[in-house]
């Protein structure tokens, strides 16, 4: 049994819960420690039974509450050689045995969880999507990404979950307060996902057997849930694609505990 529930998603912090057959893992721990620790007592779960924390890149919203966590439940952090080096000023010392590293591309094993980490476009020195393997089910989580390429697709495809990246409309990025160098930042190659871009995925995953969705990274400055939702919603009508008959999607929340999504 696989069970995922987004703790925090979204431009101010990200922290993703996997419980792979009792194998339980963070993605990315983006808050601090003190509201992971919070948003894990509100689904049930001990941070001393969580066997490790994945790092996919750097940023402070990927990383501020790994080093405590760490610290203080004596939790290995895994990431690539690149991604260390960077973060580690970042997030104060770690063990030395809990400072794990895997290459990029190829899979590892935690407690009977396969992990592929895969590079992503994004302006980070290594940034890493996940996909996780149990059984015979197949969860994506692929958030910071710059643009989609074939590449990208195909890590994706044969998901039983994709959590997608949909941080922000065009529009309202374009208009919005941000300085020119941020919009510009946001809207290349190496930024982020827009909620056109997430849409048109979505409807390729689905076109290809995925049946479940999470949109996730929303920007609290240039994004809303509904509008994500909508955007996503109408893509998925124009091809016949039915929400709620042949897929779900749902919303990974910038500022709370999302549900409990168990495969």
């Amino acid at each position: 049994m696989i069970r995922l529930c987004s703790l925090y998603s979204g431009s101010s912090g990200n922290c993703i819960f996997l419980d792979a057959d009792g194998t339980r893992i963070l993605i990315d721990a983006g808050m601090s420690g003190k509201r992971i620790l919070e948003a894990l007592a509100l689904i049930g779960e001990k941070p001393s039974d969580l066997s490790a924390v994945l790092v996919s890149h750097e940023h402070i919203d990927h990383v501020r509450g790994a080093g405590i966590l760490s610290r203080k439940f004596n939790l290995p952090l895994f990431a690539n050689e690149n991604t260390w080096e960077s973060m580690a000023p970042m997030i104060g010392p770690v063990k030395y045995e809990n400072r794990q590293y895997f290459n990029t591309g190829t899979g590892f094993n935690i407690q009977g969880l396969l992990v592929e980490p895969f590079p992503i476009p994004h302006d980070a020195v290594e940034p890493v999507g996940f996909n996780f393997f149990c059984g015979d089910r197949k969860i994506t989580v692929a958030t910071d990404i710059g643009h989609i390429n074939p590449f990208l697709l195909e890590r994706m495809e044969g998901s039983s979950l994709l959590l997608l990246e949909s941080n922000h409309d065009v529009e309202m990025l374009r208009i919005g307060p941000y300085p020119w160098s941020l919009k510009k930042r946001i809207l290349g190659d190496h930024g982020h996902l827009s909620n056109d871009m997430a849409a048109k995925v979505v409807v390729h995953m689905a076109e290809r057997g995925t049946r479940r969705f999470l949109l996730g990274h929303l920007s609290r400055e240039n994004n809303f849930p509904e509008l994500a939702y909508q955007t996503v919603c109408n893509a998925l009508q124009e091809n016949g694609i039915c929400i709620g008959q042949d897929i779900t999607l749902g919303i990974a929340l910038r500022d709370r505990v999302g549900e409990m999504i168990t495969l």
